[in-house]
């Protein structure tokens, strides 16, 4: 009995020392160690079940105080869902506050929270999840940053942090699989006359910039994927490998379908060698090789959505099979290097041990030539591709194979 009550007069010192420093980072407008209050992992609590004898509907920050303690104690005794619902409770009331600040001092203590109600999200989804229940929360996390950036939204300094909470709710939508939400968000920060790009932090403009150049990887716009995955790269901290190899799973097959290679020293450095193979089948031309890539690394590329965009590169591949033989071909006889027969690329292929017959390979010419990928035409009734005698085999020079 003894060790309880001093466990409840411990637990009592601790929240009534959590309230002082809340007070005290109000009053001063330090936002930094406001954000700390905030945070799940640098607070260390015990349970207190009557919080009401210790804060009163009469102190100022009552709604967020009463909450934000609720989830706190809550997520110590491992009850998420009961956390969250909380914690978003303390949030909607400190955005209350938050839209009567007159300066930005606060904003670290929001992006705590932006942060917090995601994770927080994902967990309890989990919870509900395991116990046959429909996961919800990380939607509704979704819905309160939404609120939280139309605050942000306006004109003042608070606009610096819109950035902020737009790569959390990137993050939200691109775990639900609603990426097409984004698209409203991207267009105030793209449009709006109150934002400067350039304003925002860098670390900010890192993410942005990641998140929506896998949006242009999955609508196949390559050169735009790639202006924004590239300006994500080269502005991301060179310490933060972890994220360097982020950018790179994506911007590596925007490059390959541009016609650009990685070097095989970059893939070893950052651990990206289901790559690797593919890089030597477009130098080779090996189609088989390619083909055995893609069915090792599937599940990893169809998880991070690159496949569709490995799988159509199928098109350099044959084009770089076809300069080999065009190169052989002028070895020995120079006059006739630019008329190919089709059965010849069909022998390289059976060597390949890929089966396809001649109508197959004359589909395939017809593609590379008006994919602009060989230059040429094809005559049909004796089976020959004649190739142009002036720069056959054109380089993409960063241009998708598309265009």
């Amino acid at each position: 009995m003894k060790k309880d009550s001093i466990d409840m007069g411990e637990a009592e010192r601790r929240i009534t020392e959590y309230l002082k420093r809340f007070y005290d980072a109000v009053s001063s407008q330090d936002g930094k160690a406001l954000s700390h209050l905030f945070s799940f992992s640098s607070l260390s609590l015990n349970t207190f079940p009557d919080l009401n004898r210790v804060i009163t509907q009469s102190d100022e920050y009552a709604d967020i105080l009463l909450h934000l303690l609720r989830s706190l104690q809550s997520y110590r005794l491992r009850n998420l869902v009961e956390s969250y619902q909380a914690f978003e409770k303390a949030a909607n009331a400190f955005i209350q506050e938050f839209r009567n600040f007159e300066s930005a001092w606060a904003l670290e203590a929001l992006y705590v929270i932006a942060f917090e109600i995601r994770m927080l999200a994902d967990k309890a989804d989990r919870d509900l999840a395991a116990s046959g229940k429909t996961p919800e929360k990380l939607k509704g996390a979704g819905s309160f940053l939404m609120k939280v950036f139309g605050v942000l939204a306006g004109k003042g300094p608070k606009r610096v942090g819109a950035l902020y909470v737009t790569c959390q709710l990137f993050k939200i939508y691109f775990k639900l699989g609603t990426v097409h939400l984004c698209r409203s968000v991207i267009r105030s920060i793209e449009t709006a006359r109150i934002f400067d790009f350039e304003e925002f932090p860098v670390r900010d403009k890192v993410t942005y910039m990641y998140y929506t150049g896998r949006l242009e990887v999955y609508n196949e716009n390559f050169n735009a994927a790639d202006q924004k995955l590239s300006y994500a790269l080269a502005h991301c901290d060179a310490r933060k490998e972890a994220n360097i190899r982020m950018i790179l799973r994506y911007l590596i097959p925007v490059k390959l379908s541009i016609g650009i290679l990685p070097k095989t020293s970059l893939l070893e450095r950052y651990s990206l060698n289901e790559y690797a193979d593919i890089v030597v089948s477009l130098k080779r031309g090996d189609l088989r090789l390619l083909r055995n890539a893609l069915q090792e690394h599937e599940d990893r590329f169809l998880r991070s959505g690159v496949y569709l965009v490995l799988e159509k590169l199928e098109l350099q591949v044959y084009q770089r099979l076809l300069k080999k033989i065009y190169i052989i071909q002028k070895q020995k006889d120079p006059s006739k290097a630019h008329q190919i027969k089709l059965e010849v690329i069909v022998k390289a292929f059976k060597w390949l041990e890929i089966d396809m017959d001649i109508d197959e390979v004359e589909c395939i010419m017809s593609i590379l030539i008006y994919k602009n990928l060989v230059k040429g035409y094809f005559a049909h009734k004796s089976k020959v591709a004649v190739l142009s005698k002036q720069d056959p085999f054109p380089r993409l020079n960063g241009k998708p194979v598309s265009s």
